[in-house]
């Protein structure tokens, strides 16, 4: 991801303010000095891996990527292909996903969750091993 330089980004609006809301924010600390460990690695390793297999099953056969049922808002959660992995990178990468814009107006129809992945890419090495 490409940095932009400050001079470039408009003024923050409560500078020097002392009721500045982001202040507190400070409070909740960042989790980002804990490294990932080499479990969760390895288990991120695969799941990139993975994803890529499942791409290449499911989209040519019109699948557009993984629907999440986020356990925090309890709303389904759209990914393209491209934005899963990339948003995995930089988990590898920086230990954190970074915020997204969710897909506009999906299609259920044109996702799948990541267990429908797991159990087609088994059924396609299954009938392929039969033979």
């Amino acid at each position: 991801m490409q940095a932009v330089p400050h001079d470039v980004l408009p003024p923050d609006p409560f500078a020097d303010d002392p009721d500045d809301p982001a202040k507190d924010l400070a409070a909740f600390g960042d989790d980002l000095d804990e490294p990932m460990d080499s479990q969760a690695r390895t288990e991120l390793l695969a799941d990139l891996s993975d994803l890529a297999v499942y791409q290449a099953l499911l989209e040519p056969r019109g699948v557009r990527g993984i629907v999440v049922d986020c356990g925090e808002c309890d709303q389904p959660h759209y990914h393209d292909w491209h934005l899963l992995r990339a948003s995995l990178e930089q988990l590898l990468a920086d230990g954190r996903m970074r915020p997204h814009e969710p897909a506009y107006d999906p299609a259920p129809a044109d996702y799948v969750s990541w267990d429908y992945c797991r159990g087609f890419a088994d059924g396609v090495t299954a009938t392929e091993s039969a033979y």
